[in-house]
């Protein structure tokens, strides 16, 4: 396994995958239409180039790999150091030169790594729940990613997925199940040092903004907010 605390996030090639990671996801993008009817829509919201963050709700494993089909650009996963030592932590750290983060407190270091990723130019991919959804409606989001996009500076670029948590019980019916995929308009925060309580607001704006693109069954807390 990649050693990846050592690894150098400022000197990776952004501008595309590397040869390894187009045959991964190749694999991946071929077993994925093989078991699922994806349906997508705003694609060309995805920034060619510049640094932006892939901001999704998180409702299952499959989210990353589902996402990133239609992400052309080299993109670095924010995961919790759960997976470390484990296959998927493995697949994230060998295909996506994971950041893994330690749960509970400020991980300076690798707030310190997200911001090198996006300071050169990089695709940061953070679910700003930081957590996956037990319940499949959108929870509370959480400052750190309004923190990065204001101090790096980056794009937002708001993203959701759904119906890949349904998958298991399609495919014991040998099914393939549907996933949709909504890529919403880059969100621009002003740049610089902001108190707590702005964080908080742009948080919320973030969490709206995925709300949009949900069906109302997944909205969660933020269905009554978005007016």
């Amino acid at each position: 396994m990649l050693d990846y605390s050592q690894l150098d996030y400022s000197q990776l090639d952004y501008s595309r995958w590397t040869f390894l990671q187009q045959l991964f996801r190749g694999f991946v993008t071929v077993v994925l239409r093989l078991l699922a009817r994806v349906d997508v829509e705003g694609v060309e919201q995805i920034p060619k180039e510049g640094a932006f963050i892939l901001a999704p709700n998180h409702l299952h494993v499959l989210d990353v790999p589902v996402l990133l089909m239609f992400v052309h650009r080299r993109t670095v996963p924010f995961a919790a150091d759960k997976w470390v030592g484990h296959v998927f932590g493995w697949i994230l750290t060998t295909f996506g030169n994971a950041i893994f983060v330690t749960r509970g407190t400020p991980d300076r270091r690798a707030l310190s790594k997200a911001l090198t990723v996006l300071k050169a130019g990089g695709v940061l991919a953070l679910a700003p729940e930081g957590t996956r959804s037990l319940s499949g409606g959108l929870g509370e989001g959480h400052t750190g990613l309004a923190y990065l996009a204001t101090r790096a500076p980056a794009a937002i670029l708001p993203v959701v997925a759904f119906g890949q948590e349904k998958c298991f019980d399609y495919w014991r019916r040998l099914r393939r199940v549907p996933i949709y995929v909504r890529f919403g308009r880059p969100i621009e925060l002003p740049p610089g040092r902001r108190p707590v309580d702005e964080l908080e607001k742009q948080t919320e704006q973030i969490m709206i903004s995925l709300a949009e693109l949900l069906p109302m069954e997944y909205q969660g807390i933020y269905a009554k907010k978005k007016a």
